[in-house]
């Protein structure tokens, strides 16, 4: 298993298009990917589920639908949203033309074996047996009628996999999305999709999804077999499913590690909804202090970033969250991820660079109302005890028994606040509602 050196980051199409989305909409986000955010980091496009229903339709699934399948049961994208895949070229030529752009192609996944493909009695390739025989007809997803699971006692159970995720690297993919292994959690489910991508001949990166209820008692387990796993159901622009991740990501991120990332989920920002699952065309509900908390969060706790939107219809406040240079080197790199403390409406989150001697410090507001509060350095996590300082302000600097620190606040750009507490050094923090000040403090020592 290839580790991912740091979280992914990329778009998907589900927050936008649900089960709808076309390959003339996957290469407008592609193409704009690439000329305005793979400088920055964002390299991946993933297709999401049922790229294989032809009469895929908005708010929900068609059960029992037909779906498009070769002669072994394994999925084809649907000829009439993705006409370069006419004459069974399957994904290749749009994974070519997005690898043309420097960017990674990626696909969303079931669990298990079409329901089709049984009912057809379709072989599994390079087996002696049937889809019916390889299914456990009493394991379906209880959100999607698409498929069975796997009897992973028998041993073609391996096998269809093995020739799925063969198919998938034949077609230059780079990253698999496989839903329904979490919630429940399918441990051998899981095991068997890691063998097939092992055996597959190509690097692919395995992000697992729903995440309902994930227990730290499966990280050693995740850790083994995937690189990416949702902790969270479903995220959508509302703040209460903003806000409920705080408690998660404080329980995760100190677990974050090279080629093994707990996932927030996607970020509903910009324009969603287009055909989506819920809710009709629109720009994110979440305000903009939201949105950027949102994304503080996710990048202070080192979460993968999935873009929900539709990047060229997006307003250009979108682009600017995207493009937020501290926050991205936090994400990118940085260690001792974590929450420091809760206090009513304040939360306050820290995190060491790896690339540099600066530190990270993300002082939220999950209140109501507006927020002034003084915190000494000391309690930001900034090494060395405070010195004592003058009853003056010092702007953006503060002296630390000979480090003097200088900071910012990333998202206005000002200098951060340093005033006297009890004669040690603090900051000013006076965030909005549901806002964030993103600091990054630097130290210049002195003789």
């Amino acid at each position: 298993m290839t580790l991912a050196e740091t979280p992914p980051m990329g778009w998907n199409s589900w927050d936008c298009y649900g089960t709808t989305v076309t390959e003339e909409e996957v290469l407008a986000n592609a193409f704009f990917m690439a000329e305005h955010l793979l400088p920055f980091g964002w390299d991946t496009v993933v297709v999401d589920i049922q790229w294989y229903e032809p009469a895929a339709r908005a708010g929900g699934y068609n059960e029992g639908a037909v779906l498009e399948l070769d002669s072994y049961g394994r999925q084809l994208p649907a000829i009439n949203r993705f006409p370069s895949a006419a004459g069974g070229l399957g994904f290749k030529p749009l994974a070519d033309r997005i690898h043309s752009l420097g960017l990674k192609f990626g696909l969303h996944i079931m669990r298990g074996i079409p329901r089709q493909a049984v009912h057809q009695r379709l072989p599994s390739e390079g087996t002696a047996f049937t889809a019916g025989e390889v299914a456990d007809k009493s394991s379906v997803c209880d959100w999607n009628t698409d498929n069975y699971g796997l009897d992973h006692d028998h041993p073609g159970a391996q096998a269809y996999y093995d020739s799925q995720v063969r198919l998938f690297a034949g077609w230059g993919v780079d990253f698999v999305k496989a839903d329904d292994m979490l919630g429940p959690y399918f441990g051998a489910e899981i095991e068997a999709y890691r063998r097939a991508l092992d055996r597959s001949g190509r690097d692919i990166v395995l992000s697992l999804s729903p995440g309902r209820a994930v227990s730290l008692a499966r990280l050693e387990h995740l850790r083994g077999n995937a690189q990416m796993w949702r902790v969270s159901d479903d995220l959508w622009d509302v703040w209460e499913d903003v806000e409920a991740q705080f408690a998660r990501l404080a329980r995760w991120a100190p677990h974050q590690r090279p080629g093994a990332w707990a996932d927030a989920d996607m970020l509903p920002v910009g324009r969603i909804g287009q055909r989506a699952e819920r809710g009709s065309e629109r720009l994110s509900r979440l305000t903009l202090d939201e949105q950027r908390t949102m994304l503080t969060l996710w990048c202070v706790a080192r979460s993968p970033l999935m873009l929900g939107c539709d990047l060229p219809s997006s307003p250009a406040e979108t682009l600017d969250l995207l493009t937020n240079r501290d926050l991205l080197d936090a994400h990118g790199a940085s260690t001792n991820n974590r929450e420091l403390l809760r206090d009513g409406g304040l939360v306050l989150w820290a995190a060491d660079s790896t690339a540099s001697d600066d530190y990270f410090v993300a002082a939220f507001n999950t209140g109501t109302a507006g927020l002034s509060r003084t915190l000494p350095l000391a309690d930001l996590g900034l090494p060395g005890p405070g010195a004592s300082v003058a009853a003056t302000v010092l702007s953006g600097a503060a002296l630390l028994d000979g480090v003097e620190w200088h900071g910012h606040e990333a998202w206005s750009g000002r200098d951060a606040v340093i005033r006297p507490l009890l004669g040690r050094p603090a900051l000013l923090v006076e965030v909005p509602p549901h806002g964030v000040h993103f600091y990054r403090f630097s130290r210049v020592r002195t003789p």
